[in-house]
């Protein structure tokens, strides 16, 4: 029988949980539709005004649409779960929200009590932190559109973006991260699982030794050094905060007996 326990520890061969786009952004300003809904993967119908206007913020078209930051006492209840379930989570953490004027405010500073409870539980030993990027998006062109989705643009670290824009937002990111929690941060979490050999180069700087994403470079095979490709499907079970925003203690709990099951 494999072990059971749901745990963060190095990505040693266990099962973990990772959690996505805490203190991004891209939570109120990622606004875009579902054309194409399908009941068991069958075609039903296609609503080709998704996008357009109000119908990318509400439901059933709503793909991603707005959602709030989790709030200190919902991650007071989802840390009693983890704590109570043996599970040790990944929490990948977007440095800094960028606003509607495109200024960029740190973490800590645009939610101090919730980055207040998530170091004391990093020095407990309840969760491990991850690097999620700096912003999550092209700053200045992640603002929602009338007509149309602003999806791509809610992805950080697109290969047509100058080096010095990659090698800007990994070093600030885990300045504010490594600052702020006073830990080094080895794990890094790519925006919507996009990144390029120019990220790669920006991370050799740093004390990065994982890169966790569902896919290798967009624009390169070149075999990294001294930092670790990891392909999350085979390491982790990934969701985003919007998903314990939106289902709370039940759905976690529900979950995490769902995936031990499968583990067994």
């Amino acid at each position: 029988m494999k072990n059971n326990k749901v745990a963060f520890s190095s990505f040693n061969n266990k099962l973990i949980l990772r959690f996505d786009d805490i203190g991004a952004s891209s939570k109120i300003y990622n606004q875009h539709g579902e054309k194409l809904f399908r009941v068991r993967n069958i075609p039903l119908f296609y609503f080709p005004l998704a996008n357009f206007l109000f119908f990318k913020r509400i439901w059933p078209f709503a793909k991603a649409g707005p959602y709030d930051e989790l709030t200190t006492s919902e991650w007071k209840n989802f840390l009693q779960i983890f704590k109570e379930e043996n599970i040790r989570p990944l929490i990948a953490i977007t440095a800094a929200w960028v606003d509607e004027k495109s200024r960029l405010i740190p973490f800590p500073s645009k939610f101090p009590e919730e980055a207040g409870i998530l170091k004391h539980a990093l020095e407990e030993g309840m969760i491990e932190i991850a690097n999620h990027g700096l912003t999550h998006c092209v700053v200045n062109k992640h603002l929602p559109k009338l007509f149309s989705s602003n999806r791509k643009f809610h992805r950080e670290f697109w290969p047509y973006l100058d080096q010095s824009i990659h090698t800007e937002h990994i070093l600030q990111s885990q300045k504010i991260l490594e600052d702020y929690f006073q830990t080094k941060i080895d794990t890094f979490v790519p925006p919507g699982n996009i990144w390029s050999i120019k990220t790669y180069r920006a991370l050799q700087q740093t004390n990065i030794k994982n890169v966790l994403c569902n896919k290798y470079m967009l624009d390169s095979l070149e075999p990294m050094e001294k930092i670790k490709f990891m392909k999350d499907q085979d390491h982790c079970l990934v969701f985003h905060d919007r998903d314990l925003k939106l289902h709370g203690p039940g759905w976690l709990r529900k979950t995490i007996a769902l995936h031990r099951n499968q583990l067994r």
